[in-house]
């Protein structure tokens, strides 16, 4: 019934799209505060994120990492439609070397780390059916050809329980960004990763506050809320 409507009116040069909820306009209005010009998407997949903030009006410039081969295939094919949006084929950690990401099922769930049981029973399409070879880098490493000095940053990091790795690579960076977003588990859903009340202190701790929580992730039977994303915007002196 939506694409009927939708093609429809795209016969009279209009697009139907979904009312942001609650959630999303908080992030926007943060977004707009900030003066936000240039988001890194770490964690990209096949580039959802960014297009949902194109699909609300976002114009300014997105620079996508995605290390599994698939996923960054459909992903570079899409930014290779927006001349500000970049994409690159390799993840970010805390170091520079090479290692193996589990590929889940539904691709979106893939992680370096192991899953553990509460995520599976929770989400039995995000079971890990492979593995693949990927490179990492830190943020530090390559952020001077990403971004310049004057931008005001947002870093948004999806990557499945490595959240706090990415940001013990990206030190150095850390002054030049404003927001911060990341996916915070509140039981353990990946093997050693960091969750919700440690983030929030670590966080804290280096100069960014919480700002904002969106629902996530949570157990379709029991109605558990099992991951949060959190906004966290850097401290003013």
């Amino acid at each position: 019934m939506i694409n009927s409507i939708q093609k429809l009116l795209q016969k009279f040069n209009f697009q139907l799209k979904r009312y942001p909820d609650a959630d999303i306009r908080r992030r926007l209005k943060i977004i707009k505060s900030q003066n936000i010009n240039c988001i890194l998407d770490i964690g990209a997949n096949t580039g959802q994120f960014a297009v949902y903030m194109r699909s609300y009006g976002y114009q300014d410039k997105i620079r996508s990492f995605e290390p599994l081969k698939t996923a960054f295939e459909k992903l570079h094919a899409l930014a290779g439609k927006d001349a500000k949006w970049k994409a690159f084929n390799f993840a970010l950690g805390h170091e520079n070397q090479t290692n193996t990401i589990n590929v889940s099922k539904n691709s979106s769930s893939s992680s370096i780390l192991d899953m553990l049981p509460e995520h599976l029973s929770s989400a039995p399409h995000s079971k890990y059916i492979d593995v693949e070879d990927i490179e990492i880098k830190t943020l530090d490493s390559v952020f001077d050809e990403l971004c310049d000095n004057e931008d005001n940053i947002m870093l948004k990091i999806d990557t499945q329980g490595f959240e706090k790795q990415v940001i013990d690579g990206a030190k150095a960076t850390l002054e030049h960004i404003k927001i911060i977003q990341l996916e915070m588990s509140i039981i353990p859903l990946y093997q050693n990763e960091l969750l919700f009340r440690p983030m929030i202190d670590y966080l804290d701790s280096l100069g960014f506050q919480l700002f904002s929580l969106e629902n996530g992730f949570a157990n379709p039977e029991t109605g558990q809320l099992l991951q949060v994303d959190g906004i966290f915007v850097r401290k003013t002196p």
